[in-house]
């Protein structure tokens, strides 16, 4: 595994590491942190599948459109809806208007949590 590979997992895994610590805070929790830090650890895993594809991932965070540009063998192993609430959870409860809840929050790590077992594996990452 080559080191700008290596980079993106670890920042992968300190935005996971964050939503997870956030999600447990009992007094004033960030829920609209937890979801954007979900959505962003599966977009840097992404975009390292990506470049371990041999594919320069754009400067977009949309999962459904990065999903789109990994080869056809490697987009079968994601669910669309998953890839869509998280990117819609990053980017709504970033302003004001709306905020996510436990409820969203414990969806998104729900969610990341699963997508991140199987990017591990496609990446062949042993963490």
């Amino acid at each position: 595994m080559n080191s700008v590979i290596k980079e993106w997992i670890a920042k992968a895994e300190a935005d996971y590491r964050t939503a997870k610590r956030e999600s447990v805070v009992q007094d004033g929790a960030n829920y609209d942190a937890v979801c954007f830090h979900a959505q962003q650890c599966i977009e840097k895993l992404i975009k390292a599948l990506l470049i371990k594809d041999n594919i320069n991932p754009p400067k977009i965070h949309d999962l459904t459109a990065l999903n789109q540009l990994l080869p056809t063998n490697n987009q079968s192993f994601f669910n669309i809806q998953q890839l869509r609430f998280l990117s819609n959870a990053a980017i709504s409860f970033r302003y004001p208007g709306e905020s996510a809840d436990q409820s969203d929050a414990e969806e998104s790590l729900q969610i990341c949590g699963e997508l991140r077992r199987i990017l591990h594996a496609l990446l062949e990452y042993k963490g």
